[in-house]
């Protein structure tokens, strides 16, 4: 008989909504091989709702690496009150561009963090096109979340530097318009890559976290460790250790692999440690993150963080830094 689980864990959060869903919003960009494919999902009520950018991943699905994934987080947050917008980036397996180097393939890190910089910069656009959700949208509280590589996304927006290896430039993408990151299972520093990884990918060599200020919870399974990425079983981890500590969170999934218990869809294959009592609790968790983090003096996160600890078999483990230097 299967155990049913409940929609967040037994964690706190707040009365449900049915949710709206438009896709795909397009957006031409300039110069850029495919227009820009976005899905909204909104509550059905509500004014000044913040807003999540959601970056998917690079994984070898279909589509879960694209706006069709991660269903269990975007529907969830939406339902409790967040406007959530996910960009398709250039390495969705259907646009047919992941072997197209000249164009930024396989990884196209660059361009996902311009996709969702456009995305803020349209957001105008973006209300007028979703019925119902002109003048809702609240633009001093918006997030960014990211898993896999959408987390190596997402800390480019919060400041994380890499070094183009084409040009040796050394990018600051940051958006001072993101408040605050999520980053779901991202990639470490390049010193700790592996060889056979930084010769695929010699982007991800070039990584450092030294001037990722803004204030970021950081999620990690304490099962994701891949040799052919890194050899260190922290290295997913170290957004967190290795950043300013200020205002960062680190959020360790006792159980968990790279997938976190299955975030990328409902029922996805590709998820090793499939555990929906663990979706749920990591979708509840960094929906209370990001309700105290944009609404400073919200008691959500505080709330949420006691209830885990209360668990008799807590699914995961917090830590904080607030020092300012590493």
């Amino acid at each position: 008989m299967n155990t049913p689980f409940t929609e967040a864990a037994g964690l706190p959060v707040n009365a449900a909504q049915p949710v709206v869903t438009f896709t795909p919003v397009t957006l031409t960009v300039p110069g850029r091989p495919a227009p820009l494919e976005i899905k909204v999902s909104a509550p059905v009520g509500g004014e000044g709702l913040p807003v999540i950018l959601l970056s998917h991943g690079h994984g070898a699905s279909n589509f879960l690496a694209s706006f069709h994934g991660y269903g269990p987080l975007a529907n969830f947050w939406a339902a409790h009150g967040f406007v959530v917008l996910q960009p398709t980036h250039l390495d969705f397996p259907g646009l047919g561009l992941r072997d197209d180097v000249t164009a930024g393939g396989p990884l196209f890190w660059r361009s996902r963090v311009e996709d969702m910089r456009f995305v803020l910069d349209h957001l105008d656009d973006i209300e007028t096109i979703v019925p119902g959700l002109a003048g809702r949208l609240d633009r001093t509280r918006i997030a960014a979340v990211g898993h896999s590589l959408g987390g190596h996304t997402v800390g480019m927006l919060c400041g994380m530097a890499v070094t183009d290896p084409l040009d040796g430039t050394v990018l600051d993408l940051r958006d001072d318009r993101i408040a605050a990151g999520v980053i779901m299972a991202g990639p470490g520093t390049g010193d700790g890559l592996a060889r056979t990884a930084a010769e695929r990918f010699p982007a991800l060599t070039t990584t450092s976290f030294t001037t990722m200020t803004t204030q970021a919870l950081v999620v990690v399974g304490n099962e994701d460790h891949n040799p052919m990425f890194s050899d260190r079983q922290d290295w997913r981890a170290d957004a967190y250790h290795r950043s300013p500590g200020r205002n960062k969170t680190l959020l360790t999934l006792q159980g968990a692999g790279h997938m976190l218990g299955g975030v990328s869809g409902y029922d996805a294959g590709e998820t090793t440690d499939e555990n929906p009592e663990r979706v749920a609790a990591v979708r509840a968790l960094i929906w209370a993150y990001l309700r105290s983090a944009l609404n400073p003096g919200d008691p959500a996160w505080a709330d949420a963080a006691a209830a885990l600890a209360a668990q008799p078999a807590a699914a995961g483990r917090i830590q904080t830094r607030n020092d300012v230097v590493n």
